[in-house]
């Protein structure tokens, strides 16, 4: 007979419920696409497609309506997901000058000291230093390529894929789901390529949407009248977008305007795509435009290869939840999905991202978590992407590193206590590109005050709540000019709280 001294007995309970809580720690699933936009999912709203995988994890969990980021570009955004910080403190801070340093913290880097096995398969666009924190990766070099991809594994191993990008990401994910040590808590995240230009659909997908008429946003003629820096960028689909490069209108077979992701495809492959834009080509022939006619024919061009790209993504994200059911993982995993910022459909007249305007701003994010997220709720608590990584860290039950700057807000859904945001902070760097001039600001409630600098001087002032477009800039409006000081002080408190030196000279800088 074994007797249990007081002392004893309590150490043995002790021991039994920590070891319980960490056994039923979460496994972390994060599918991660690229400008993707949240007003073509239909969970968002979008009542001309429909995104069934998408919505299937907003239905089953919840629907965050104010999510965020602190930088509107590819790689920025994925480091700042990674590391919890901003792009000024992670030193990543635009696509063209920077490779990733992996010598920082990570939730990746947290998390697999914590015990849990971490994978990275797809795209991670954060440079070429070899990743930390992860026991297994399958990463595509740079931007990747849509058909027949090249992947890095690891042990900085080359490996060429036959097949479409986002399937081939999808079933590497499976794979290593199902050769990972089960004995352990798995966070993967899952990169996927989609929606990014030049928007190339699966061959299944060609045509998909050909027979919809796409609505214009009600700001597509927009004339940029109060706002410098948007008068002079150069993302527009009228002037920017590229008729061979992005609408796929090629001169000749042999064109040398075909990307690379063409060049890559098998002759079967390409005898298809060829077919198919073909097509289209001889369609423009035969009726040629010119003017706004040539600009809503290029926008409906465009509609139709984007969201036709993204219809194998959601397929995709469905085929990832259906696997998670078939291996009975779906009741301990939390799943979230969202992309690395939002994306102009048209609105303003443009493609692309950058801005801090709304549209590429905000971007789409829903979560999955069995027992704790009640299904189909909507979250219009504001959240941004640096939100993620001590969220995933407490879900691990570890310690959020002092120098992360996100806020976990696993006690939002958890229905605790929370100290919710009223104030987002941006910063934009990237010089150049698309010609979008730098620029820093806040969104506080029913007011966004943003400046820019470097390309463009200039202050804006937005009232969301009579002009959500943005159309109307009233910094220079007398009436405004206690909202300004009041946003102005907010806006410098965010720039200390962040510690953004650059962005505090420019702020003192007179105009």
């Amino acid at each position: 007979m074994i007797f249990f001294t007081k002392k004893t007995l309590t150490i043995a309970l002790l021991l039994f419920f920590v070891y319980n809580a960490v056994a039923q720690r979460p496994n972390i699933v994060l599918i991660l696409s690229d400008d993707h936009a949240y007003q073509t999912i239909s969970a968002y709203g979008n009542r001309q497609i429909q995104t069934p995988g998408i919505d299937r994890l907003a239905k089953e969990g919840a629907l965050f309506t104010n999510a965020h980021v602190t930088n509107s570009i590819c790689g920025p955004s994925r480091a700042s997901i990674l590391t919890g910080v901003y792009s000024h403190l992670n030193g990543f801070r635009d696509n063209v000058n920077y490779n990733f340093n992996f010598n920082q913290n990570s939730f990746a880097k947290v998390l697999q000291g914590a015990g849990y096995q971490t994978a990275w398969i797809g795209k991670m666009h954060l440079g070429d230093n070899i990743p930390q924190g992860l026991d297994y990766y399958s990463i595509l070099p740079g931007q990747g390529q849509y058909y027949n991809p090249d992947f890095i594994q690891t042990g900085n191993i080359k490996k060429k894929y036959t097949g479409y990008v986002t399937d081939i990401i999808t079933d590497v994910a499976e794979d290593w789901l199902d050769h990972r040590d089960a004995s352990k808590p798995f966070c993967l995240v899952i990169g996927h390529k989609a929606t990014h230009r030049t928007w190339m659909p699966a061959l299944e997908d060609l045509g998909k949407y050909d027979e919809l008429n796409f609505d214009l946003p009600a700001d597509f003629y927009d004339d940029y009248k109060t706002r410098k820096a948007a008068a002079v960028q150069d993302m527009t689909i009228s002037k920017t977008m590229r008729m061979a490069h992005d609408l796929k209108i090629y001169e000749a077979a042999d064109s040398s305007d075909m990307s690379e992701n063409i060049k890559r495809m098998t002759p079967e492959q390409k005898k298809k795509w060829l077919a198919y834009y073909a097509k289209v080509k001889a369609d423009f022939d035969v009726n040629p435009r010119k003017g706004n006619e040539l600009t809503e024919w290029k926008f409906q061009r465009y509609m139709k290869d984007y969201l036709a790209t993204a219809a194998s993504l959601d397929r995709n994200i469905a085929k990832t939840l259906n696997f998670l059911d078939q291996k009975g993982l779906s009741e301990n995993t939390v799943v979230i999905y969202m992309s690395d910022q939002g994306f102009y459909m048209g609105e303003h007249g443009w493609f692309d991202k950058r801005f801090m305007y709304e549209e590429s701003f905000k971007t789409p994010m829903v979560m999955r978590y069995p027992g704790v997220i009640k299904p189909g709720i909507r979250i219009d608590d504001y959240v941004m992407n640096i939100d993620l990584a001590p969220t995933f860290i407490e879900l691990a039950k570890a310690r959020v590193p002092q120098r992360m700057q996100g806020i976990s807000f696993l006690p939002l859904l958890q229905h605790k206590k929370y100290a919710s945001r009223k104030v987002m902070y941006y910063h934009y760097y990237e010089k150049g590109e698309h010609s979008v001039s730098p620029h820093f600001g806040i969104k506080a409630g029913r007011y966004k005050l943003i400046r820019f600098y470097d390309k463009i001087e200039s202050w804006e002032l937005f009232d969301l709540q009579k002009d959500p477009s943005e159309l109307n800039n009233i910094y220079d409006d007398p009436s405004a000019a206690s909202i300004i000081k009041q946003l102005k002080k907010q806006l410098l408190e965010q720039i200390k709280k962040y510690g953004d030196t650059e962005a505090r000279v420019i702020f003192n800088k007179t105009i």
